[in-house]
Formats: structure tokens, sequence, C-alpha cells
């Protein structure tokens, strides 16, 4: 990937610090941080992207060891699984239709099928492997260090290896997040049904994914599988128009480079 221009630096700087000067963001690649506010190595409230950085791998996690089938009723792992929802509701169901109700109700899946809380199976799984040592839950709610969202946005957008390593429980597969399910998760999983998603994941201009959906107003991923590029934006309140100016001004072909 092309490291940002001093061009585009400034942009995305004047941008963020003239909407939201307390603001949190930064933009790389698989090298590491292009660009950024200063950060330091403090957490930080994630706790609006809990559902992508712990619930969505340990589920990955569950699907890639053949613990859990996406499109296989609830009801077939127990009454604990499928307690409170509709009949024939499935992982694939939840997982595209984002919001509270589906994050409690995988949460409980997630925990059913391996006796563990999601906060120890996220930290066995994922964080730990991908060195996100800095991050945990503190009184119900996820923080994590500026440092710890590099490292997992880097590991998204990392190229797969040659000879296919890194797939789903392959020699080789990377700790913490397989491509295969990442791969799996960045395309539309809904068909002609409108607004499009994947797997927790929803699709943006420019080919750029997007997590959580666009019109929610506060912190906010971006991955780029073409560009290897990724970014990152916590801010201090609710800053929609930020947002959208902030994935142009970092993923638009037309922004300077």
């Amino acid at each position: 990937m092309t490291l940002l221009s001093d061009q585009a630096d400034a942009l995305i700087r004047a941008l963020v610090e003239s909407a939201d000067p307390g603001a949190l963001w930064a933009v790389g690649g698989t090298e590491g941080v292009h660009a950024g506010s200063d950060a330091g190595h403090a957490p930080v409230d994630v706790g609006g992207l809990t559902a992508v950085l712990a619930l969505w791998p340990a589920i990955g996690s569950l699907v890639d060891e053949g613990a859990l089938r996406l499109h296989t009723p609830l009801a077939a792992y127990g009454c604990t699984a499928a307690d409170g929802i509709p009949r024939g509701t499935t992982a694939h169901h939840l997982l595209t239709h984002p919001g509270r109700t589906a994050a409690l109700t995988l949460t409980r899946l997630a925990e059913h099928l391996t006796g563990s809380p999601l906060a120890e199976l996220a930290a066995t799984r994922v964080w730990h492997p991908l060195g996100m040592a800095g991050t945990r839950f503190v009184d119900g709610t996820l923080r994590a260090p500026l440092t710890d969202l590099v490292r997992f946005l880097r590991h998204l957008v990392a190229p797969a290896e040659p000879g296919g390593a890194g797939g789903a429980g392959g020699p080789g597969a990377p700790a913490g997040i397989s491509l295969a399910w990442t791969a799996e998760s960045l395309r539309i999983r809904t068909g002609e049904l409108t607004p499009a998603r994947g797997l927790l994941w929803h699709p943006a201009p420019h080919g750029v994914w997007t997590h959580p959906a666009p019109p929610d107003p506060g912190p906010a991923l971006w991955i780029s599988p073409q560009l290897h590029r990724w970014a990152l934006l916590l801010p201090t309140g609710i800053h929609l128009p930020l947002r959208h100016a902030f994935r142009e001004a970092v993923f638009a072909p037309s922004a300077p480079r």
C-alpha cells in the first residue's frame, strides 16, 4: 500500500481537528500507522465496537473449528442457545441483522458452545494471539489502547500468504482471526435485500467495509481489502457528518495520496 502523502495527512488531520478536536483517529496499512492522533498507550472506551472486536472473531473461531454452522437453526445447539428467538433463526440471520438483540443472542450462543464467558473467549482466541495485551473488559465496558486497535486492523488487511496459508484451521493459519472468516464476512450475504450487509460488517463506497453500519454516529472502523488500508475514528460525541467526510478523505480515489 502507498503511504499517505503529507498533503493527505494534513487534510485528514485538519478535518478531524475542526469537527472534533478530541477525537482519536488513525489511518494505516499492513505496515502500521501512516497518520493519526497522538493517543499514547492508555486504554480508551471502545464499547461501541464490542461486536466487531470481541463477538465477531469469537463466532468466527467457532465456525472455523466446526463447532458452529451459520445456517443451522440455533435450536439444534440446545434450548439455551435458541431461547427467546423465532423458530428457525440461525447465526447467519443474526450476523446479517445486527442490533442489541442479535448481539446478546450470539453472545449467549458462543458462551453456551464453549462454556466460557465472551471476555475469556475473546482474550484467549483473539486478543492474546494478536498481541492485543491492553484490551479487556472493565466493569462491563470494553477498553483498548489505540495500539491494540491498530494490531487488529493490520491483521484484517494483511494479504494472504503464498500457498494458501491462513485458511481456516490450516497449517500456518494466522492466529486470532482466519483469512477464511474475514473473506466470508466481507462479502454481501443478504442477496437483493437492502441495506446490503456482510457478517457484522457493512459495505461502504470505494470497496470499503465498515463497522458499525454507516448511519451509526459513534466509533467506527473501516477496512479496504483491495488497498490493504484501514482507518479508525473514535469521536467524542455524535458527529455523523465527520464520519462520512473522514471516510471520503481516507478512501475516495480523488483524495490526495
